[in-house]
This record gives structure tokens, C-alpha cells and sequence, in this order.
């Protein structure tokens, strides 16, 4: 029998938190890694959102490693097609084609306990790591409702993120359901090619105007030649959405003065006192993602869009239902319905050191130390794990710094040498997660009075982060050794019967001499 493949690393995930983790990787010298990709590109979710108007609501100086500038974007917030090429030509400059394999999907991820490393079995074959890097995002599989009747649909169905280019929407009848994010940026899109736009607003979203332009040739020639002016750009757009977070975070109620200003924009192009109403919001601005547009208001002001300002119950035939009675006949229907955050699929695939899957493990919600480490799944990190997404500013912020956790996870495993992995302590996790949760009490993503796909099933905002981009990178800095358990192989050279309870299982307190010294000195209770 041939023996299975071992690697050091195996980064899970090709998007902006995959390429990143690698591109960190080889920084630390580190070489022996793949990058298991599912598609066969990369890019993630702005490789899998390519519905027509999709862009980012981040500016673009923002929206990139600070690592990879760009002193090149065309506009101050970069289209889908942009920020892929992006993505592309970071894989590119940073050589990272080669670790890359692509088409390979994670079936199953299983902490081996004996051999201390991770069983992974994928679309194209089988292999095992010392860590995993779990780059999938909260992003990346569309959630689809269960509408009564929805299989007998006679027409063309499909969700933002998996867009039909080959179906002409031009003078058809379609149901948008959904006003989220991508919703905003598809109605406008749309609106001037069908013949009646109808869209399904369970909740309406707060709106405010994208100031967006193209950038300069002076401006871009300018990045270019002096890269500090791309750099104090970046400084200055992330500085100012660092004063914003009190008000979110702590002060909830002087984000009113910001929904007057929604308000009137709103108001600029509604006229229509009824459609007004439908589209004003009944919580405060913030509990929800604020949105970006400026053209989603005038493209509901046109004659050929009808708004139901309900959600959609039931299907019959071509004929929609919304919970309020009415009805619309479709030919068509665009589900922007968002994904699976809080019960991402990716924690069906990985089963831990006690059996158990990650989404048993989460099934009371989902808990990471320092958003990234899980207890009882040894070696395994997350990169955009609990709570540490953000409301007014770039994940990019957030997916580096945890980079830099990662980075120090590498380091302290060659500290330690041998056959050795760290497991979050079930204490520690919780500890940071009580942190989390208590000042998540006063935000406004939990006191603003609307349900949103910040919270789990049971209510739990285990999505957001409640503290500046500042604060998370000083919490990423570096591991705490304290926080983990260390885990030996029974028949490592630094191992001992002592260590081990059972193959796999924690190191125990009692420990021989010798190892209790170097364990000591390394900074580890175990």
C-alpha cells in the first residue's frame, strides 16, 4: 500500500484568508503546505459572487493585504471582477500556484490521535497534515429557504451567489427575495432589462449613499511612484472607521443623527409616502450591516418594480405568495438570501480528538479561542472563526491579524519540536468567549431590536466582533501558551508513558522530570 502524503500545512480555501495564510506561511519559512481548493480558481467568494453589479462596500485601499498593495484599483470601491483580478495576481506575485490544488474538496478532516496530524480526505484523493488552516469563510455556501412548493417552480431558480449568466433575464418577469447586501447591488442591475421586477422585503435595510468614482490616472501614477500615499489612503480610510466603533459598540443611541441622513436619502428619491413607509426601518441603524447604494432607492422608484413588503410563504405554480396574501406571477426567481454563518457546512466535515464533529462541538453555538482555535481539535485553526467579523470596516484588518496569530502557532510547534500539537483548553475558550459575549451586550448588533445573520438560532451574536480592529490584533498578537494543552505522541522521543493518558488523549499534570522541565521552560501548563 503506498503511503498517504504528509504535509506540514493544509490550508483549506483559496479566498482572501487561504492565499493569505499562505503567503504567511512561506514568510515564516515555511514551504511543505497545499491549499485545497474546491473550484478550480481562486478568489472564493469573489470568485463565486458574480452576479451583475457585484462590488465591494469596503474601499479598495482598505479591501487589500497590507502585504500586497495596490496602487492600480479603478474606482475607490472595486467591482467583483477587480478584486478578483487582485486575488489573482497576489497567487501570481507570491508563487503560490504550485501549492495550490485545485478541484480537491474536503470530504472529511479527522484528528488522527496517534500520529498527532490531521487524516484529510478530499474529492481528489487522501493525505494528512501536523495543522490545518481552515480558510473556508462565513461566505462561501448560499442558504437557500425551504418555500412550500418551491421544487414545482415551472421557472428558472437561482441564488445571488450562483448566478445563472446564461439565463436571459430580459424581458421577464422576476422575483427578487431578499434585501441584503447583494440584493441592493442586483435590483438596480436588473431593474432597466425586465419586464417587471417584484421584490420580497421581509425587513427593510438601512441605506446609505455609495460615494464611489473612478480613480484618477494622476492618483494612480501617484500611488505608484511615492507607495507612502497609498499607504496614508489606507491609514486615513481605516482611521476613521475606527472612531466609528463606539458608537456601535457602546453607544448605540448616537447613531440616530446617522439615520436621519439615511432618512433623507432615502427621501430624495422616494416620493411615494406609502413606499416610504415600507422602506423605513422599525430598529436602529447598525443592528443590521448599513448598506451602500445610490442607485438602489431610484430603481425602486420606477414603474416596472414592485416591492411586497413581506417575506415569501408558499409557491404555486408561477405564482408567488407572500405572508401578507398578496400575490406575483414570476418567471423567474433570484433568492439573495445570504449563507450559512453561524452553522457553517465545513464543521459537518471535521471530527476531533473525542469523536466528536465541529458542529456538534458548536451545536450551543460556535466558540473559538481568540477566533481561531477550538478545544478538543488540536492544530486546527480558522482564519474568520467566531466573532471576528465586523460591522463598519475590512475583514482584511481582521484576517491579518489573525495571520499573525497563526504565524506565532507555527513558531511555538518548532519551540516544541518533536511530535507535538497545542489544543485550545476548554477553560480558555470559554474565558474568551464569556469576554466576548459580555461586551456584546451593549452593541447594537444586540440592542438595536432586529434579528439578523449576526445571531445563531438561540439568539447568540457569534459573528461580530464588539471592539476596534486595534484591540483584536493586540488580543492575536502572539499565542498564549497557557491557553493550550500540550498534546505528545506516545512514541515521540519526547514522550514518555507518563504523558499521555491514552493515545492522543491531553498530557497529564503528572509528568517525568525531563519533560516537565522543557514543557517549563517553553511556557507550557499542561
Amino acid at each position: 500500500m503506498a503511503e498517504r502524503e504528509h504535509v506540514r500545512v493544509a490550508v483549506v480555501g483559496s479566498g482572501f484568508g487561504g492565499l493569505g495564510a499562505a503567503v504567511r506561511l512561506r514568510r515564516e519559512g515555511v514551504t511543505d503546505f497545499v491549499v485545497l481548493e474546491r473550484a478550480d480558481s481562486v478568489g472564493g467568494t469573489w470568485r463565486d459572487n458574480s452576479y451583475p453589479g457585484c462590488a465591494c462596500d469596503v474601499p479598495s485601499h482598505l479591501y487589500s493585504f497590507s502585504f500586497a498593495p495596490n496602487p492600480d484599483w479603478p474606482r475607490t470601491f472595486s467591482g467583483q471582477q477587480h478584486i478578483r483580478a487582485y486575488l489573482e495576481h497576489v497567487t501570481d506575485v507570491f508563487r503560490l500556484r504550485p501549492h495550490i490544488r485545485f478541484n480537491s474538496e474536503v470530504q472529511r478532516m479527522t484528528w488522527n490521535s496517534e500520529r498527532l496530524c490531521w487524516d484529510i480526505e478530499t474529492s481528489q484523493g487522501n493525505l494528512s497534515a501536523d495543522l490545518v488552516v481552515s480558510a473556508t469563510g462565513p461566505l462561501s455556501d448560499p442558504k437557500m429557504p425551504d418555500i412550500p412548493g418551491l421544487d414545482s417552480f415551472p421557472g428558472k431558480v437561482f441564488h445571488s451567489a450562483r448566478w445563472d449568466h446564461d439565463f436571459d433575464l430580459r424581458g421577464k418577469r422576476v422575483a427578487m427575495v431578499g434585501t441584503g447586501a447583494s440584493a441592493i447591488q442586483i435590483v438596480p442591475s436588473i431593474q432597466p432589462q425586465v419586464e417587471r421586477l417584484t421584490l420580497f422585503q421581509r425587513t427593510p435595510p438601512w441605506v446609505m449613499p455609495r460615494v464611489d468614482r473612478a480613480i484618477s490616472g494622476v492618483e494612480r501614477s501617484l500611488h505608484r511612484a511615492l507607495p507612502l500615499t497609498a499607504q496614508l489612503r489606507r491609514g486615513l480610510l481605516w482611521g476613521i472607521r475606527e472612531l466609528q466603533v463606539q458608537a456601535f459598540t457602546k453607544r448605540p443611541n448616537e447613531l440616530g443623527l446617522i439615520e436621519q441622513l439615511a432618512k433623507r436619502n432615502m427621501a430624495r428619491s422616494i416620493k411615494d409616502p406609502a413606499l416610504r413607509a415600507k422602506l423605513t426601518p422599525d430598529y436602529r441603524i447598525g443592528c443590521k450591516r448599513i448598506l451602500l447604494s445610490s442607485e438602489y432607492y431610484p430603481a425602486l422608484a420606477q414603474p416596472n418594480v414592485d416591492l411586497v413588503a413581506s417575506g415569501l410563504s408558499e409557491i404555486r405554480g408561477s405564482t408567488l405568495v407572500a405572508a401578507d396574501g398578496s400575490e406575483a406571477e414570476v418567471d423567474a426567481i433570484v433568492f439573495g438570501t445570504g449563507f450559512h454563518v453561524t452553522d457553517m457546512p465545513i464543521a459537518d466535515r471535521v471530527v476531533g480528538a473525542q469523536g466528536q464533529t465541529l458542529a456538534e462541538s458548536w451545536k450551543g453555538g460556535m466558540e473559538a479561542l481568540r477566533g481561531a482555535s477550538a478545544a478538543g481539535f488540536p492544530n486546527w485553526m480558522t482564519i474568520i472563526g467566531p466573532n471576528t467579523g465586523l460591522g463598519n470596516s475590512s475583514m482584511i484588518l481582521m484576517i491579518e491579524s489573525q495571520l499573525n496569530y497563526l504565524a506565532d502557532f507555527v513558531k511555538q510547534l518548532n519551540v516544541l519540536g518533536g511530535r507535538a500539537a497545542l489544543d485550545a483548553r476548554p477553560s480558555a475558550v470559554h474565558a474568551w468567549n464569556r469576554r466576548v459575549q459580555e461586551r456584546m451586550k451593549r452593541t447594537v448588533w444586540n440592542t438595536g431590536g432586529c434579528t439578523s445573520w449576526y445571531l445563531d438560532a438561540s439568539g447568540r451574536n457569534t459573528t461580530v466582533w464588539p471592539g476596534t480592529t486595534t484591540e483584536f490584533r493586540r488580543a492575536t498578537r502572539r499565542v498564549d501558551l497557557a491557553e493550550y494543552e500540550l498534546l505528545r505522541a506516545p512514541d515521540g522521543k519526547d514522550a514518555t508513558p507518563q504523558d499521555v493518558k491514552s493515545p492522543g488523549s491531553r498530557a497529564k499534570s503528572g509528568k517525568s522530570k525531563d519533560t516537565k522541565s522543557k514543557d517549563a521552560k517553553s511556557g507550557v501548563t499542561a
